[in-house]
């Protein structure tokens, strides 16, 4: 697939061309001429854009998670470099709760290891459910921990699942309640490209765990493992299909929004980006890292995902087609406009995402609220 002068990402199907993006797309075929009638994606099935953004809350030091606690109208926000949480409420008050133990980063990290990840239990009251789950890169490990947290203050420690191979670069980290109660990790290859096809290793993967941390019933292969050959997942959300979509880092030519379905192998290190591997799964969406691309994390709002980047520096919009296994013409907003965005969230009950950029500075990166109509 050759590369346009101007393209940032393009849409991936199956024996077809690709289509490509900036701030809107064009349909293009394999030799770059315009596309026929029949390249043209199925009409998207969902509305709504980005329509205004305003800063909610300041003095963040790259904000890596956000998890919306039940029925209190705020979220927990992590700090990659300080392994501080922050209960951030709706008007952007924040307040910090506490820091979670063994959380190591440094300048040698290349900013992939610290605190990452939150995920909030579904049934979290404050009261007889206080369970909100971490994941944090440790001296010796990547691990997931489950704390308590009662709506002021963070506490416990607890392990659930540890051993997860850590690395400066490559540590995955997002990690998620899906609709199905349980919770899902991403984990990156910790630059030991061969992990990923070993489905006996915990690393580049997408796991499926119980609160306990062991395999949730019904896996693929009766492990932790839900899906395997990633390189560096960073993005989890699912659409009112409950269809699961990932963002992932690639190497040197391509970055990838994947539709993850359970067994399957989304071929790293064999490929990056879309190619014929036997038992393979290509991408829906891919990016040029130099343009546009290097997306961080991903939510959905009114059936169409949207997904940050970091070098791209921008929010990319792309519609999930009527078929639902697929997505629609791509858009670009707030291009330079706030730096490198990572940090990614849809507010529940309303047509907005929490956005947060990162990489600024002690106490200078930012909460963006982000209104779709």
């Amino acid at each position: 697939m050759s590369r346009l002068a101007h393209s940032a990402l393009h849409r991936v199907r199956p024996g077809m061309a690709a289509l490509t993006a900036v701030t809107a797309v064009m349909a293009v075929g394999v030799s770059g001429q315009p596309a026929t009638a029949d390249d043209a994606p199925a009409v998207p099935r969902a509305a709504g854009a980005p329509s205004g953004i305003s800063t909610l809350t300041k003095q963040l030091t790259t904000p890596w998670g956000i998890s919306f606690l039940r029925g209190h109208k705020a979220a927990l926000v992590t700090e990659r470099d300080t392994a501080d949480v922050w209960k951030v409420a709706l008007d952007g008050a924040k307040k910090k709760v506490g820091t979670v133990p063994e959380a190591v980063w440094s300048e040698e990290t290349q900013d992939k290891g610290g605190l990452l990840g939150v995920a909030v239990s579904p049934t979290w009251n404050g009261t007889t459910d206080q369970d909100v789950f971490f994941m944090e890169t440790t001296r010796e490990d990547n691990r997931v921990v489950k704390m308590r947290f009662d709506g002021n203050k963070l506490s416990g420690y607890d392990p659930i699942l540890t051993g997860i191979t850590r690395d400066s670069q490559h540590n995955g980290g997002k990690i998620a309640f899906g609709p199905d109660g349980y919770l899902y990790v991403t984990t990156g290859d910790a630059q030991k490209r061969q992990l990923a096809q070993d489905k006996k290793s915990l690393n580049g993967k997408i796991l499926r765990i119980t609160k306990s941390g062991a395999a949730a019933p019904g896996n693929p292969f009766g492990t932790r493992v839900y899906s395997y050959g990633h390189r560096n997942p960073q993005g989890l959300a699912w659409d009112r299909a409950g269809h699961l979509w990932s963002t992932e880092i690639g190497a040197e030519k391509w970055d990838e929004l994947n539709l993850v379905k359970p067994g399957r192998n989304y071929g790293w290190p064999t490929c990056e980006g879309t190619c014929n591997a036997a038992g393979t799964t290509n991408p829906k969406m891919v990016w040029d890292p130099d343009e546009g691309g290097v997306p961080a994390q991903v939510a959905v709002v009114d059936n169409v995902l949207y997904a940050t980047t970091l070098s791209g520096r921008r929010l990319w919009r792309m519609p999930i087609d009527s078929t639902g296994e697929d997505v629609g013409p791509a858009t670009a907003y707030y291009n330079g406009a706030y730096g490198r965005l990572r940090a990614l969230a849809k507010v529940p009950g309303a047509d907005q995402l929490w956005v947060g950029t990162s990489d600024r500075g002690n106490d200078k990166d930012l909460l963006l609220k982000v209104t779709i109509k």
